[in-house]
């Protein structure tokens, strides 16, 4: 019985230690944003919110300023007037904050389409440099807790993404 677990003990752990040697863990947060494809669509997807951004608050401005005229009129318009004027800047207002919040999603869908797709870009990728390497197992760096940094393949993957990837489309 006692060899019996031993030799158990033996294969299991055994087993154990071959894959750890032939494990590695890449860094998806880095290759996502410092590969030449992750980087350029990082870039568009800043632009693109950085110009919805200036067109929101070139709104917000003029809404602001229709706001304070209608204010200062208070007193001159008659109240039914003053009362339509006020209504018509609410729906003004709510409808621009519908938008924006429309204009921001469709954003944030981009960039995680984005995401996707370069993922899905990276998972031939890393499946050519396992099989080239003899590396069995491939674990997220964010998942690992401690690791020898020569078992860290990031680089070596951002290297082939940017020979092999040109770019990501966005919508």
């Amino acid at each position: 019985m006692k060899k019996l677990i031993l030799t158990t003990l033996f294969i299991l752990l055994y087993s154990i230690n071959s894959y750890a040697d032939n494990s590695r863990f890449i860094d998806f947060t880095k290759v996502l944003n410092t590969s030449k494809p992750g980087a350029d669509a990082q870039n568009k997807l800043k632009e693109r919110f950085e110009s919805e951004s200036k067109k929101f608050i070139t709104i917000e401005k003029s809404i602001r300023k229709e706001e304070s005229e209608i204010i200062s009129q208070k007193k001159t318009l008659p109240a039914e007037e003053y009362k339509k004027k006020v209504q018509a800047l609410r729906k003004k207002v709510t409808q621009t904050q519908k938008n924006k919040k429309i204009s921001f999603n469709k954003l944030s869908k981009s960039r995680s389409d984005a995401r996707k797709a370069l993922l899905k870009e990276l998972e031939p990728i890393i499946q050519r440099y396992m099989e080239k390497n003899n590396i069995k197992m491939v674990l997220n760096k964010q998942s690992v807790i401690l690791g020898d940094t020569n078992l860290e393949i990031t680089n070596q993957i951002i290297v082939i993404v940017n020979k092999e990837v040109s770019s990501i489309k966005l919508n």
